[in-house]
């Protein structure tokens, strides 16, 4: 089962990559994480994704609280949040092809962000299932090069983390 952890931390050298040991060091995999400041400057965001039952979940959240710069925890959970993963796939393209590479984006309301003579590159953002049902549309055309980010969550409603 995927958790998607909310951490704020204070915006200091060094959080993330003591945040990030601690799960190398417990065995845990990230498969996800994304970081950036909040409204306050002081405090910044980690959003982690990881596998795990509760047990890995409760042992990874305790291990989190102990850490000096962490100010708060939470799981988020998927059912009332908001969650959004950007990527950027570049895709061979040709005179043939760019019509329908265009089409797909639009379908999927991607934009196109670079037009080159044998390629074009498309920016998504959506849930997982998103990315991945336009990413596999789009390799029957011969994806180049792809990155993506991290995926970002926010509880829904007034509520806040």
């Amino acid at each position: 089962m995927k958790h998607t952890l909310a951490v704020l931390v204070e915006n200091k050298s060094g959080v993330l990559s003591r945040v990030a040991s601690l799960f190398s060091r417990r065995g845990y995999n990230i498969d996800s994480l994304a970081v950036g400041v909040t409204e306050d400057p002081d405090i910044s965001r980690i959003t982690i994704v990881v596998h795990g039952d509760d047990h890995v979940l409760e042992q990874v959240t305790k291990q989190l609280n102990k850490l000096i710069d962490v100010i708060k925890v939470s799981d988020i959970g998927a059912d009332d949040a908001v969650e959004r993963e950007l990527a950027l796939i570049k895709v061979a393209a040709d005179v043939d092809t760019r019509a329908e590479i265009m089409q797909i984006a639009n379908i999927f309301r991607a934009r196109i962000v670079d037009v080159a003579p044998k390629s074009v590159t498309v920016e998504v953002t959506g849930d997982e299932s998103k990315i991945q049902a336009i990413e596999k549309l789009l390799r029957q055309f011969g994806i180049k090069e792809m990155v993506r980010t991290g995926k970002i969550a926010m509880v829904r409603g007034s509520k806040k983390v």
